[in-house]
């Protein structure tokens, strides 16, 4: 399961935000522990312990003590906008520069967009400064 390219707590953490997106993991439901984890994966409970201070400190999970980790409230829609910024940051913005360096004209690049949006409906933007900053409100 884990044997990409990346370090192991990396796909950890990358595996339990994709639980949290797809709502397979709800709010304040319960994770495994680092000890349940690395028993099922068949890792080293400190590489599990290390994606989970991870997903903590970026507020995906907290901890009550005693009785484990959690799914923060809010976790979802926290992954959601930081997906949307780095969406916007790290393949929209770069690819209207290359057009724009290419010369394509922005209503060939507008009617692009529209044609894909026709095929797989997208959230619409509450403002116009939403559009700008990259956030989706749903």
């Amino acid at each position: 399961m884990f044997d990409g390219p990346e370090p192991l707590y990396v796909q950890i953490a990358t595996h339990v935000r994709d639980q949290v997106l797809s709502g397979d993991l709800g709010e304040e439901e319960q994770v495994m522990s680092t000890t349940q984890f690395a028993t099922t994966y068949r890792i080293n409970p400190a590489t599990a312990a290390k994606a989970f201070a991870g997903l903590v400190e970026e507020g995906v999970l907290y901890k009550r003590r005693g009785l484990g980790m959690f799914v923060a409230p809010g976790a979802r829609e926290l992954l959601l906008d930081s997906g949307r910024r780095a969406y916007v940051a790290d393949v929209l913005d770069p690819a209207l520069a290359q057009a724009a360096r290419l010369g394509i004209p922005m209503d060939v690049v507008l009617a692009r967009v529209h044609a894909s949006a026709l095929a797989v409906p997208p959230a619409a933007p509450a403002s116009a400064q939403d559009a700008a900053s990259g956030t989706v409100r749903s």
